[in-house]
């Protein structure tokens, strides 16, 4: 993965990494001792996980539906694409050919 220029994103994959960890950690502690079962904290805990996880998956869904570019080559999806704003973000292309 690529690092990102947006800090915000970047952060939101941080948490979505650290959520995912944490909620692991949990789910690992609870099959490991099979006589406690989950309580309404832990319940709550997982819920909240969850939740945040969710969240920060959209956020990056939406980023990245908003500034990727298609991966299909086809000419039927490429046709329904505005790459108005792509072209306006790049540079000019310079020629390195020199002129004889």
């Amino acid at each position: 993965m690529t690092a990102d220029s947006n800090s915000h994103i970047a952060w939101q994959r941080a948490q979505l990494k650290k959520h995912r960890a944490a909620l692991k950690a949990l789910e690992v502690d609870q099959l490991s001792d099979p006589t406690c079962g989950i309580n309404r904290r832990t319940q709550k805990t997982i819920d909240e996980l969850e939740r945040k996880i969710g969240e920060s998956g959209r956020c990056i869904a939406e980023y990245e539906r908003r500034t990727r570019r298609p991966l299909a080559t086809d000419r039927g999806s490429l046709a329904n694409v505005s790459w108005g704003h792509w072209n306006a973000n790049m540079p000019l292309a310079r020629s390195h050919r020199h002129r004889a």
